[in-house]
């Protein structure tokens, strides 16, 4: 038993646990499955410094929720949705985590938000047997699999992976744009952190050293002082481990010192608010990403149909953290309706590692798993805004 496990006093009989054969020893919960409904859980940012993410996440969750029953359910049972604010804070994550297995008897974790904050809160899951699915991190603790452990069988992740989407966007641009000194400024916690593996890890493979790296805490607005750094250091490219704010406040400062430099966001820096809310400030900014980002103007079909129908609902615009969310939980769907109408722990996690691909209507990559890789997706794109909009540069990137 971990002592996150037992620090909080979760006990594992306090889930319905059924035992997988011998040679696995993964204990899954039976709990928040009834005749009627399926309860599943999630923690989001929606007061701290990324609820620009957690709120549309939690947004497109409830409309796949709304949308499963609409339809009659996940084998004639209905999806319950319990969502709480962790403010992106790992302690909030963490006792929010334990109200959801105690007190809601959730059947799975989907979607829950944050590198820093899930990190805290997944010993918990997997000590009481809870499925951790698709959260909104790609960070390597979410999906990379210990055989001397059998509880970490739990963790899927259906993220483009910051490590190798890092490597792919940056290979890329440093072949394509001939740079020479490259510099990273990433924010200083676990995602941070795997941003600048990929990029080390780049750069060491292509025998370059990098110009600069500097770190930034979460939650800061001021980047004056890493901005000045890697323009005294010479840089010519950087790479941003950053969420939503933080590459407006990098390029604004850059523009300030008159430093005409390209910059490179991680996947979640390809979000629609960065050119909607730094304007001029971000022109020209690229960015690893997952999919083509969609707009009303031009979308189709039933991409334009869901686009009117967010709107309708939250009277806001769609974005991609909401598709994410909504990705979230049309996935866990899927697989629990394959899982049958006698719904356990044990059939959902065999229908997850069955290799079944879900596809979904934004023409993604296919998410599939199977016993030994629980990682769905490692295509890169890069984009680049362009016009106040991101546009797609290159597809199909491989690392």
């Amino acid at each position: 038993m971990s002592k996150s496990f037992s620090t909080f006093g979760l006990a594992v009989s306090a889930a319905v646990l059924t035992c997988l054969p011998a040679a696995a020893q993964t204990k899954v919960t039976n709990e928040g499955i009834s005749a009627s409904e399926i309860v599943i859980g999630t923690h989001q940012d929606l007061s701290g410094p990324i609820k620009g993410w957690g709120v549309p996440v939690s947004n497109g969750m409830k409309m796949a929720v709304e949308e499963v029953n609409a339809a009659g359910g996940v084998n004639g049972r209905k999806i319950r949705l319990v969502v709480e604010d962790s403010g992106y804070d790992p302690k909030k994550a963490v006792l929010a985590s334990q109200k959801m297995i105690e007190r809601d008897k959730i059947f799975a974790m989907v979607g829950p938000m944050g590198s820093p904050t899930v990190l805290a809160a997944q010993d918990i899951l997997l000590d009481a047997g809870v499925l951790q699915l698709f959260p909104l991190t790609a960070a390597e603790f979410t999906y990379k699999l210990d055989p001397a452990k059998p509880q970490e069988r739990l963790k899927f992740s259906n993220l483009l992976p910051y490590v190798e989407s890092t490597r792919a966007a940056l290979k890329y641009m440093m072949d394509w744009k001939n740079f020479k000194k490259p510099c990273i400024m990433y924010q200083d916690d676990e995602y941070g952190k795997n941003v600048l593996d990929g990029f080390n890890q780049q750069l060491t493979a292509m025998k370059v050293q990098p110009a600069s790296v500097t770190s930034y805490k979460r939650g800061a607005s001021d980047f004056s002082a890493q901005v000045a750094k890697m323009k005294s250091d010479g840089c010519d490219l950087v790479v941003l481990g950053a969420v939503l704010r933080e590459p407006i406040g990098a390029m604004t400062e850059a523009k300030k010192l008159g430093w005409d430099v390209t910059f490179l966001g991680a996947t979640p820096v390809n979000v629609m608010e960065v050119p909607m809310l730094g304007k001029e400030a971000v022109e020209g900014l690229y960015s690893a990403s997952a999919f083509e980002i969609p707009y009303d103007d031009t979308a189709k079909g039933k991409v334009k149909d869901w686009l009117v129908n967010y709107k309708k609902m939250f009277g806001t615009d769609a974005n991609s953290q909401a598709i994410i969310g909504y990705n979230a939980v049309m996935t866990f769907a899927f697989y629990a309706n394959k899982a049958g109408k006698d719904l356990t722990g044990q059939k959902m996690l065999d229908a997850l590692e069955s290799g079944d691909k879900f596809l979904d209507i934004f023409n993604s990559p296919p998410t599939t798993f199977s016993k030994t890789n629980h990682l769905a997706n490692t295509i890169t794109q890069v984009q680049q805004i362009k016009g106040g909009r991101w546009v797609l540069v290159k597809d199909n990137l491989m690392f």
